[in-house]
């Protein structure tokens, strides 16, 4: 009977102390929570172990943080962490390259690079898209107070950054009375707008948002065009792994999962709505 005494209270202690016991982690990579089967695709990454990610950075609200070391989490730090964990792998390398080169097929030893990158049809004679992820618009970004209609945007002196959709949207269609200025990262695209040497900065919506976000109510998205542009991840041309990483993507994107990345990561940030800023004709 002693026996069956200490049994009993031994179970009742172990069960006492199972519901003590704070709730496991869930599973992560880096800050991001990573959902779904671990390795329920498989493929041969370009470096063993991990999934190797190009970036140009900074992309606040995209990669929170201005160097790849410092960055745990963000939209598409968050969706290569989930696309690793599918894929069995729990590392995730990023790497900031220039985008001039990453939109020219330039570089090279990664498997995919998520940077708020338009598919088009001229990038992909030198890269190879995944299916979109993302949509997005250009949009117009001023300093408080500067007024900015569609019929004065005309007149204005206007920022792009090179080798984007929005600097050939500006050029090509919107065509300004003043050449655009272009910039060769969003940094000093950004800066030029602050120090007065151009009046609108113009990239995509979705970055404005971001810069709008950051600068505390120094600048505010003021329209937008739309253009039906759609976000995709690039590979490398000619990818062996295009056709698994595609599937991984879309399973991301068919299970809600970059829903509610968006709405985590873009949407509390920007503290704005894309589908509530008036759209300009060109």
């Amino acid at each position: 009977m002693k026996t069956a005494s200490k049994i009993r209270l031994g179970l009742a202690l172990a069960v006492s102390m199972l519901a003590a016991a704070p709730a496991l982690a869930a599973d992560k990579i880096g800050n991001c929570e990573v959902t779904g089967k671990k390795g329920e695709f498989s493929m041969t990454p370009a470096k063993p172990g991990q999934l190797t990610v190009e970036v140009n950075l900074p992309a606040p609200a995209w990669w929170n943080g201005d160097t790849p070391e410092a960055i745990k989490d963000g939209y598409e730090y968050c969706l290569a962490a989930n696309i690793a964990w599918r894929l069995g792998l729990t590392k995730v390398e990023t790497v900031n390259v220039a985008w001039d080169a990453l939109v020219a097929g330039q570089t090279k030893d990664y498997d995919l690079a998520l940077s708020q990158a338009s598919i088009t049809e001229e990038r992909k004679k030198v890269v190879d898209f995944s299916v979109p992820y993302f949509n997005s618009d250009i949009g117009v970004l001023a300093k408080k107070g500067k007024k900015v209609d569609e019929k004065s945007i005309k007149d204005l002196k206007i920022g792009v950054q090179q080798g984007t959709t929005g600097a050939d949207f500006v050029t090509g269609t919107l065509k300004p009375k003043t050449e655009a200025k272009v910039f060769p990262d969003t940094p000093p695209l950004f800066t030029a707008l602050m120090a007065g040497q151009i009046d609108v900065a113009m990239t995509d919506t979705a970055i404005v948002l971001g810069q709008a976000s950051e600068s505390k109510g120094k600048v505010v998205v003021v329209g937008q065009y739309t253009t039906g542009e759609q976000y995709g991840a690039i590979y490398p041309k000619g990818s062996a792994n295009k056709a698994v990483l595609d599937k991984v993507i879309q399973a991301l994107i068919d299970d809600g999962t970059t829903k509610k990345l968006a709405a985590k990561y873009l949407a509390a940030v920007w503290g704005a709505d894309p589908t509530k800023i008036p759209y300009f004709k060109p």
